[in-house]
């Protein structure tokens, strides 16, 4: 068993843009370091493998402990190709894995226990996000047909993702539907 997590290397600007727009680039990049502690502590409590992907390049410097996670830098085109990549990276030594991002405010060490229980028992599991994307994807081994010509950042990825499982026979475990943090008005909901 093991978890990816996936994120920006945080700079002003470039991290949470849509919150940006509404609270400014400031706002938003301290939005962004608080949703990565909260990630970083959920994350810190387990004892399997951690893997964490940075988006631009590592840093071996940052609040992310060295000895507690794997540091890898993603590659690829598109968001796709970038976890289909980390997944199959990361199931050549651990299986299954599990993937998460760095902006569900409500993600705690019990979800992610509950994702590795039922990895246990079914072929997926997917955490789905009210706004109609994924907070956690788990499988057993590397599946390109569920990130190959997706359209990422809409109200669908949930459903096609799941629609894909079905096509293969499988079975997918759903987790409670969590909230992430794209807006404004999400983290006033559901923020710290």
């Amino acid at each position: 068993m093991s978890l990816i997590i996936f994120i920006k290397n945080p700079a002003l600007g470039k991290v949470k843009t849509r919150l940006a727009t509404t609270l400014g680039d400031e706002a938003a990049l301290d939005i962004y370091h608080k949703l990565s502690a909260h990630t970083r502590e959920v994350a810190s409590a387990i004892d399997f493998p951690r893997y964490l992907y940075y988006s631009d390049f590592i840093d071996w410097t940052d609040d992310w402990d060295n000895d507690l996670f794997v540091k890898r830098l993603q590659e690829g085109e598109d968001l796709g190709e970038r976890i289909l990549n980390a997944f199959t990276e990361t199931l050549r030594q651990h299986s299954p894995a599990m993937i998460i991002g760095s902006d569900c405010p409500l993600l705690t060490t019990g979800i992610l226990q509950e994702a590795v229980n039922q990895l246990e028992k079914h072929p997926f599991v997917l955490g789905p996000a009210l706004d109609g994307g994924y907070y956690l994807l788990g499988m057993h081994e590397p599946c390109p047909e569920l990130f190959q010509a997706m359209e990422w950042s809409t109200d669908t990825v949930a459903q096609v993702t799941l629609e894909r499982i079905a096509e293969r026979n499988q079975a997918c475990y759903l987790l409670p539907p969590l909230p992430d943090v794209d807006e404004a008005a999400d983290w006033e909901r559901y923020g710290w």
